[in-house]
């Protein structure tokens, strides 16, 4: 965590170092850097895009210093350029080369690949949605263009996909099995996982857990994919690891405050309380006491939240609740001592004090260590499953909030031994 020293410090590093420029690089060392095609939607203020090709390009502050970009932006592709575009600028004024498909961003022009990642940035834009309230953001369009290019190269090399696969649970897999079967290392999801956490904790590897929760907020199709990733990269830690889900059942309003209110779960309405008590933005006024953020009190003041009732395949249990909190936070029960684990993702988001605290950066870093070692930091099963997890979301509602079941997202895998968020 920042503390006082080390937050001026990076603060006055990221005032000066766009201005004047950090270190430079020597030819001889920038012929050597790896070379990415960044590929985006659309760029405007507090785009994605524009979040990480500003980081990718200027740079980032990590460990209380300005940090240079640890490989170069080699091409370019932006598919729209609404009134408020910010791509056009940027690629003037730091001298990109900006190319008007995929194929040539990936091949610089030429006949095959000639770069050493791709980074794709799909969110935001304006794209169709569907009758289930899914946004056809084309994802899983620029990856299979992608794969071509490596399938006419006759090699691939490591990819990036931000968010969630596809709002399809088949173009999810094919993207997975793509990678698989070309051999590439493959990287995709949220920031939330690897971000500050508050306390600076993870779950012990191969803990024996019964449930996870996650209290975040946002909208269905979008944020709840952010808070099942801050439940998954804790529950894919768990003993046995992760063996895939059976059913989702998601539902709105007093409906969920009835099924909450159950005798089974008990454990649930625990763990929900246990992440409230680490929100920033519960709506009480200071001083109010920890011991009346109670079950009683959450319905009372959350009437309208959404919440997805995820069964595993081995009994264990992921519930997200979607409120009006404006954070993000998890807790856990262990089974062997009865112990919660618990934190909050922490997600200043742009206009706070706190923006220094920038939830990006660490996300930048593990996309550039995925380049430059030719590996996934972490396993891309994970945004696999919760993927499906939010297409089994939309699903359950859209069809009067019953239980939708998933036999197809068998999905096993272990966690990483290793901790990756940011406070490690």
């Amino acid at each position: 965590m920042l503390n006082r020293r080390s937050f001026l410090a990076a603060s006055t590093a990221a005032l000066t170092a766009p201005m004047f420029g950090a270190t430079p690089v020597v030819a001889s060392q920038k012929s050597s850097r790896k070379k990415i095609a960044f590929l985006g939607t659309v760029v405007f203020r507090h785009s994605h895009a524009q979040h990480f090709l500003d980081r990718h390009v200027m740079g980032y502050t990590w460990n209380g210093h300005w940090q240079e970009p640890r490989f170069d932006v080699a091409s370019v592709y932006i598919d729209q350029f609404p009134e408020n575009d910010l791509a056009r600028g940027r690629i003037k004024r730091h001298k990109l080369n900006q190319f008007d498909s995929i194929a040539d961003a990936l091949t610089l022009g030429g006949d095959k690949l000639a770069v050493d990642g791709v980074v794709i940035i799909a969110e935001h834009g304006n794209y169709p949605r569907n009758e289930k309230g899914q946004t056809r953001y084309p994802r899983y369009d620029f990856f299979k263009e992608v794969v071509k290019v490596f399938e006419d190269s006759g090699r691939s090399v490591p990819v990036f996909n931000d968010k969630h696969l596809s709002t399809k649970w088949e173009e999810c897999q094919e993207m997975v099995d793509d990678s698989r079967r070309l051999g590439f290392p493959f990287l995709a999801g949220s920031s939330l996982p690897v971000t500050w956490r508050l306390p600076s904790i993870d779950m012990p590897f191969d803990a024996p857990l019964t449930e996870s929760v996650c209290v975040g907020y946002g909208g269905v199709d979008s944020y709840d994919f952010h808070a099942l990733e801050t439940a998954q990269c804790m529950s894919e830690r768990r003993k046995g690891g992760e063996v895939g889900i059976e059913n989702v059942h998601a539902v709105r309003g007093e409906k969920m405050w009835e099924m909450l209110a159950a005798s089974d779960r008990e454990t649930t309405r625990r763990l929900m309380v246990s992440a409230l008590c680490c929100s920033h933005n519960l709506p009480v006024e200071e001083g109010y006491p920890a011991d009346r953020i109670t079950f009683e009190w959450a319905k009372k003041t959350l009437p309208d939240t959404t919440a997805y009732f995820i069964q595993h395949r081995d009994g264990f249990r992921t519930t997200m609740f979607l409120t009006g909190i404006s954070d993000f936070n998890y807790a856990g029960l262990r089974s062997d001592t009865n112990e919660v684990v618990a934190c909050q993702m922490y997600l200043p988001m742009p206009g706070t004090s706190a923006t220094t605290a920038d939830f990006f950066n660490p996300l930048a870093r593990h996309i550039e260590t995925l380049v430059l070692e030719d590996r996934a930091p972490y396993p891309v099963e994970r945004t696999l499953l919760t993927s499906g997890m939010v297409i089994g979301g939309v699903e359950s509602l859209h069809a009067g909030q019953v239980k939708f079941t998933t036999p197809e997202m068998a999905v096993k895998y272990q966690g990483p031994h290793e901790s990756h968020f940011r406070g490690a």
